[in-house]
């Protein structure tokens, strides 16, 4: 069986909770084919997915221009919604063929609306996941951009026209009835945090922080004063083109021998950008999250109030980040205690309702 999944490239969290569910599902029915529409990067699904699929290079939404991780370019945005909105129904069509000539059974869409409007055109059913939307998003910057008035009036339409409609904790907005809200949805891990801790060099005993900002390349001003923090050591995924080990740092390329989700879980605390994937992988790994918010990003709010419900952690403000006072918080951090989760992954209860109420 072959199923399409239309994944949105506002940075690699979306492609992150779909790789979490494509396994999930695959585990279930090892015979699934996965064909990808993205224009995250080839490798990560790679490097994510253990089974077979086709990936297809293709902007499937705009989501947010980003002009770094915490902020937003919204004049862009609304140029590049202006080209992209309404959908060309000549690309719709051609989108619909590609899945009809795969032989998709279904179309799974991470926040993506052409996927929806793809799947529509090919007569077959459409499921969205999600934890917010874009034209839930767009409402917090009305005031800013009336310009999206338009486009969240036509997100609103394609979202509302998904056959299946699913959620996942932390859940943004409840006004749109969801046949599912499942828990957060992470990828697994696959090595021991033993073995990654050797291998990154972290000396039994010793303490270890994930620094990251998302799928954006950042340099950290403060990466200097790291070594002042004896007997921590840090990890920070993005931090440079190779391996690097400095000291007790180790600075990484986003992609490198050291799967995302180890790191995460080899660690003691992560440090760094509210995102989904990041606060996902936390949550399962019971570790405590220093986290800097998006100040005009309304998602932010709603995953701040998540980890201070759920998880352990505290917020940094972002001028305490960039310029290194926040590791004055860090022995606070540190000390607090692992939860160990004994519930199911969100991805694993997704599988199993496309399992058991869709693919029947």
């Amino acid at each position: 069986m072959n199923l399409a999944f239309f994944i949105s490239s506002h940075g690699f969290g979306h492609a992150a909770r779909a790789t979490a569910v494509m396994a999930a599902l695959h585990a279930q029915h090892p015979a699934l084919h996965f064909e990808i529409f993205t224009q995250v990067p080839r490798w990560f699904f790679e490097d994510s997915l253990a089974g077979p699929f086709t990936y297809h290079s293709t902007l499937t939404d705009i989501g947010l221009v980003q002009v770094s991780p915490l902020s937003e370019d919204l004049p862009q945005t609304v140029k590049r919604l202006n080209e992209f909105l309404p959908f060309d129904e000549a690309r719709v069509a051609e989108l619909a063929a590609q899945v009809d000539k795969s032989h998709c059974a279904l179309v799974l869409c991470d926040i993506s609306p052409l996927g929806i409007a793809a799947a529509r055109a090919a007569g077959i059913p459409s499921v969205l996941i999600e934890n917010f939307t874009w034209d839930w998003l767009y409402e917090g910057y009305l005031a800013d951009a009336p310009g999206l008035r338009p486009h969240i009036d036509t997100l609103h339409g394609v979202f509302n026209s998904a056959d299946y409609h699913l959620q996942t904790a932390p859940a943004c907005d409840g006004s749109r009835p969801a046949h599912l809200v499942t828990r957060p949805v992470s990828r697994s891990t696959r090595t021991s945090a033993a073995a990654i801790r050797e291998r990154l060099g972290i000396p039994a005993g010793a303490q270890a922080v994930l620094l990251t900002m998302g799928g954006m390349q950042v340099e950290f001003a403060f990466v200097h004063h790291l070594d002042e923090q004896r007997g921590i050591h840090f990890v920070i995924p993005g931090g440079s083109n190779s391996v690097e080990r400095r000291g007790n740092v180790a600075l990484l390329p986003f992609r490198s021998e050291f799967y995302h989700p180890d790191l995460l879980n080899a660690c003691d605390a992560v440090v760094g950008k509210l995102g989904y994937s990041t606060l996902a992988e936390a949550y399962q790994a019971g570790i405590p999250f220093g986290y800097l918010q998006r100040p005009r990003f309304r998602e932010s709010v709603v995953m701040a109030a998540f980890v201070q419900a759920e998880m352990r952690g505290l917020e940094i403000p972002t001028a305490d980040f960039e310029d290194g006072r926040w590791l004055s918080a860090l022995p606070g951090l540190l000390a607090m205690p692992r939860i160990e989760r004994q519930e199911p992954n969100g991805a694993m209860q997704v599988a199993e309702f496309i399992a058991g109420s869709v693919l029947q």
